[in-house]
Parts: C-alpha cells; structure tokens; sequence
C-alpha cells in the first residue's frame, strides 16, 4: 500500500509512468500533499512524496498545468521515482489504492 514517507525524494525522475485523478481524490487517499502552492506559476502545483510496500520513494506530482487546478477536476499527475520499475511498481499501487484496479 502506497503511503506518506519522510524519506528523500532526491535524485527521482519521471520514467513515463502516469495516473489519472483530482486533487480531492488523491488528499482522500494519501493525505494532505507533501508541497502545494496551487497558482499555476509553477511547473508543479502539488506534491506527494510516497513509498512503495517495498519502501521505495517516489512522487506523485502535477507537471506544468500553467493554471490553478480545481480540487475536482480530473489531471494527469505524473510519478517520479530512481527507476522504471519503481515507477511501475507505484502506478499499480496508486491505482489500487485508488480503486482503480482490482
């Protein structure tokens, strides 16, 4: 399961990993974001940084929308981790913890 982590996110990338959701739906599931400032000035207007069941980091994070987002509104978020099969292994888990996937 997915979750909250105070481990470092430095050093992660994005490796084509990706999840469809809104902002109220991943606070639902994950909790308030890690960073937010919700302007659209940015490349990034929220953050999570997470952890894998197998205790890898990775972020889930909003990738240059240019605008503020509506807590609402459906986005594309991408997930940035120190691998490609991280990135995999956290789209799943995202999804699942989503209700996405079964």
């Amino acid at each position: 399961m997915a979750k909250q982590t105070n481990q470092s996110a430095n050093g992660t990338s994005f490796h084509s990993a990706t999840i469809n959701a809104s902002v109220n739906q991943l606070i639902n599931t994950f909790g308030e974001p890690t960073w937010q400032h919700n302007t659209g000035e940015d490349k990034v207007n929220f953050e999570w940084v997470l952890e894998t069941d197998e205790g890898d980091v990775f972020t889930l994070y909003d990738w240059k929308e240019g605008r503020p987002l509506s807590s609402d509104e459906t986005i594309e978020w991408h997930i940035g981790s120190h691998s490609r099969e991280i990135s995999g292994e956290a789209q799943y888990e995202v999804a699942k913890e989503l209700g996405f996937s079964k």
